[in-house]
């Protein structure tokens, strides 16, 4: 009994495992638009500082790391971090584009939410209609869903 006791821990350790490995965070925005419009499902922008920001950690070890989000993610959203490091170097192309999308959605703070439907307009001009954003709150995965549903759901 112990020994299946055991198998059926590490099958489910080895199962989260995968999900999460399964996750997929697009850091080019074009890439993720493409795929959002191939798929029909809303981009999650994550504005983040990755590296520095408190509320950004918590979120991501609470909520983002958790394989529930990551079976949740992978059937709702297209994942889109859009990080503003203050160590970790990224190009000057990711820097101007995170910058750019940061301005339109008004970021005010970190962490900051977006789902968004892209539209791609005429001569590749793309216009987002805005779902609805949430923060880091509630800071546990099933409510933090809850909330992500919920916006998605008046889509």
């Amino acid at each position: 009994m112990k020994h299946l006791l055991a198998v059926l821990l590490l099958a489910f350790s080895l199962n989260s495992f995968a999900q999460q490995k399964e996750l997929k965070w697009h850091t080019d925005v074009n890439k993720a638009i493409n795929k959002s419009v191939q798929t029909g499902k809303p981009l999650l922008f994550f504005f983040t500082g990755s590296d520095w920001c408190g509320w950004c950690i918590k979120l991501q070890k609470a909520v983002f790391t958790k394989p529930e989000f990551g079976a949740w993610a992978n059937k709702n959203v297209i994942l889109v971090e859009l990080d503003f490091p203050r160590r970790t170097p990224i190009s000057d192309e990711l820097k101007k584009q995170n910058r750019e999308l940061a301005n339109m959605f008004g970021v005010r703070g970190y962490p900051t939410v977006w789902f968004v439907t892209p539209k791609i307009e005429s001569e590749g001009k793309v216009n987002f209609n805005r779902l609805g954003s949430q923060g880091a709150t509630p800071l546990e995965v099933k409510g933090w869903i809850s909330g992500a549903s919920n916006i998605l759901k008046n889509k």
